[in-house]
């Protein structure tokens, strides 16, 4: 995704925009690497929603979450996909709730690693509709897929891009989307507030950050760049193909979007106790 706002932006300015691709400890490399950055607008970082986790879930980042980052603006999101084992009475969130309430503990949903996003939206779920599903943490996302294929587990929160194959070929059944509107990659699947559990929105998005301390009109000159490519077809076909909803907005609004994000999953993590093995 990074490559292909990249390669559409360097189309537009003339000048070649390199992506380093700096993995390691759930992005909190990449993020410190940005934070020590001169701010002249020429280091970037294309950050997830994984920043806003990591706030609460590491007591001693080497950064501030919110103070040691200029916003630019939000990218792009993707919902996560609930969906089930198909030999399942359940149809709709109402049928999953209800089932989770009849068997408490007895659902089980597995996520990529405690702490991992594919574990958290579960917890959001559970808190909100006072049910226990009963979590499963796996090293990475495909072997909680494949043992809901073969009936071992319940019910999986998974990202659109991982869960479409198994949709389609009726393997799992997909009874909702968890963002607050219907997606339009899948736009006939309801949202989780409407079918069942009002209020309910989790999902997956990223977003552009320069450092603090980035003077405002080359922030500014950055958005502008950001949101103008978002809008191309070319971007547009690029993100979708990854199961990605184009955004793009103010910096403002992508600030209070990060703190709104950072709050959320800080009440999840401490209300349910979920801390790193």
């Amino acid at each position: 995704m990074a490559r292909i706002v990249a390669d559409a932006i360097s189309k537009n300015v003339g000048q070649q925009v390199v992506v380093d691709n700096r993995p390691g400890a759930n992005a909190i490399v990449g993020m410190e690497l940005l934070s020590k950055a001169t701010p002249d607008g020429y280091t970037l970082v294309m950050t997830s929603s994984t920043q806003a986790v990591n706030a609460t879930l590491y007591p001693k980042l080497p950064y501030d979450s919110v103070k040691s980052f200029a916003p630019v603006s939000l990218v792009a999101s993707t919902p996560f996909i609930v969906a089930v084992y198909p030999a399942l009475p359940i149809n709709t969130i109402s049928d999953l709730i209800s089932v989770a309430k009849e068997k408490p503990g007895q659902l089980m949903y597995p996520s990529a690693g405690t702490g991992n996003s594919t574990h958290l939206v579960g917890e959001l779920f559970s808190a909100m509709a006072g049910v226990n599903l009963l979590h499963v943490p796996y090293k990475g996302s495909g072997p909680g897929i494949i043992d809901l294929i073969a009936g071992r587990m319940s019910v999986i929160f998974i990202t659109m891009p991982g869960a479409i194959p198994h949709i389609n070929s009726r393997r799992v059944r997909a009874i909702a989307v968890t963002s607050s509107k219907r997606s339009s990659i899948m736009p006939d699947l309801p949202t989780v507030s409407e079918s069942g559990l009002p209020g309910y929105e989790a999902s997956t998005w990223y977003g552009i950050l320069a450092p603090a301390g980035t003077p405002r009109r080359i922030v500014m000159a950055l958005n502008s760049e950001i949101v103008k490519v978002l809008g191309t077809p070319e971007v547009k076909k690029g993100l979708y193909v990854q199961g990605l909803d184009p955004i793009g907005n103010t910096p403002e609004q992508f600030a209070a979007y990060v703190q709104s994000e950072i709050d959320k999953w800080a009440k999840v993590i401490k209300a349910s106790g979920v801390k790193l093995e």
